[in-house]
């Protein structure tokens, strides 16, 4: 098992008002393309491009032993074992689902596989396959699958590949390339189709949930109300981000390719274009300058342990790598600039924390204007550290101080307490685990600080 060194590096993305930056979680991937874990799961699955499934450990560590290779895969740069799901009754069917494209002809597959009896590792006997595509090109293959709050899977398709779709095969509702996909894979075998589906008993191809998309590279739900957040890679002008509210409409919905990229008119010949008043307008779109070409869409953050990120939707520049986010129903984006390498992949931890897989390292996104250099200057020092079964804060300021809270690595908040006295607060941690922990006072006017915690 490899262990992993869990403050390693601070890669710091200046923005309003707080600090966004990268923390060096875990490191040792090839080209990781999804994050994700079951429902109530603390681990991380890591996809490889290459055709593994790796288990991240909230404490950092790698396992040693793949939890699925999957082999006879595609090698194209926008080919290969791209998503990830698991079935929302994972922990009693340990069910989970896969996209891939193989080798022999190219074809998205959509697979159902089964853990073993240890939950470590999967059965690589048991694949079921639920659905194949034909791709008529290597790229464009989306490759996000995800369970709505509906409880059906969600399937990204790109148009096909090539460039312009040729075919106009987004706006073609008997071809399932440029789609989002909706199957019910618990009403039959290898799935069946839920009623709501917008063609169902009329024109159209029953899987399809909604048409008009170049290549989703990375769609979610917010875990917390079920909305829907697509980013939809453009063609030569136009980055875009969709997003669906919840309850999700059940009519077809249109995002407009090809006839349009984002908001502006890229193909109307061919006669099977829309009104853009008809489609689904983006919440927001960016252009190619400064370099940018490629989105990388995220998550709207829905953790704790910074309250700074809140109402935020984070995504990224696969070609500047950089991070930018939009607030709420805002269309301005803020950029900020990451390490070098190219951002992959984002993905969301059981608790909401965000990570970003940036080449071959995962790294948490974190507000660094909590940082400890804040909390002492500001007057406070945390004491016994390490701790056994009691710490204290020591306030020497002016500054009132109202909460202190304690979280693990992976952002889960395990104690709160108000913080009624001054000068000195106290936590009682003789019943946590070994191991390093955050602790972040708030003051009465709001300010979070934080610092990091050793219990032996």
């Amino acid at each position: 098992m490899k262990k992993i060194i869990l403050i390693l590096s601070f890669f710091a993305l200046t923005a309003n008002a707080q600090t966004v930056a990268l923390q060096s979680f875990a490191t040792g991937f090839t080209t990781p393309v999804e994050i994700a874990h079951p429902v109530g799961d603390s681990r991380l699955f890591v996809v490889q491009k290459g055709g593994l499934i790796r288990i991240l450990n909230s404490n950092g560590t790698i396992n040693a032993t793949p939890f699925l290779t999957i082999t006879g895969l595609g090698n194209a740069s926008e080919q290969g074992l791209l998503g990830l799901a698991f079935h929302p009754n994972y922990t009693t069917n340990g069910y989970f689902y896969v996209n891939y494209t193989r080798a022999s002809d190219g074809a998205t597959v959509i697979a159902r596989y089964t853990v073993s009896a240890d939950p470590n590792i999967a059965n690589a006997a048991s694949a079921n396959t639920l659905l194949t595509i034909a791709q008529p090109a290597s790229n464009h293959n989306g490759g996000t699958i995800k369970f709505g709050p509906d409880g059906f899977l969600y399937i990204g398709m790109g148009d096909g590949g090539f460039g312009g779709d040729p075919d106009n095969r987004s706006q073609n509702i008997n071809d399932n390339l440029g789609k989002m996909l909706r199957l019910d894979v618990d009403s039959a075998s290898p799935y069946g189709i839920p009623p709501t589906n917008p063609y169902v008993g009329v024109a159209g191809n029953d899987e399809i949930w909604a048409i008009g998309v170049r290549n989703p590279w990375k769609f979610s739900f917010n875990r917390l109300n079920g909305d829907l957040w697509i980013a939809d890679v453009g063609q030569n002008l136009a980055e875009e981000i969709n997003k669906i509210a919840s309850p999700l409409p059940n009519s077809g919905l249109n995002f407009g390719w090809r006839c349009f990229e984002g908001s502006l008119v890229y193909d109307n010949s061919g006669g099977n274009c829309p009104n853009y008043l008809s489609t689904v307008a983006p919440i927001t779109q960016y252009g190619h300058g400064s370099s940018r070409c490629s989105i990388t869409g995220g998550y709207f953050y829905t953790g704790s342990m910074y309250p700074n990120f809140a109402n935020k939707y984070f995504f990224a520049d696969y070609c500047t790598a950089e991070i930018g986010y939009i607030s709420g129903t805002s269309s301005t984006i803020t950029w900020a600039i990451n390490p070098t390498g190219s951002i992959t992949t984002f993905g969301e931890d059981v608790n909401g924390e965000l990570y970003a897989a940036v080449s071959g390292t995962i790294y948490k996104i974190i507000d660094s204007s909590l940082s400890n250099s804040d909390f002492e200057k500001n007057g406070f020092s945390i004491y016994p550290n390490p701790a056994k079964d009691k710490v204290y804060i020591k306030n020497t300021s002016d500054i009132v101080l109202t909460k202190v809270e304690l979280f693990d690595i992976t952002g889960k908040l395990l104690l709160s307490e108000t913080a009624a006295a001054n000068p000195e607060a106290s936590l009682q941690v003789a019943d946590l685990a070994k191991g390093m922990y955050v602790v972040i006072i708030e003051t009465q006017s709001g300010n979070r600080y934080n610092t990091k915690l050793v219990i032996q």
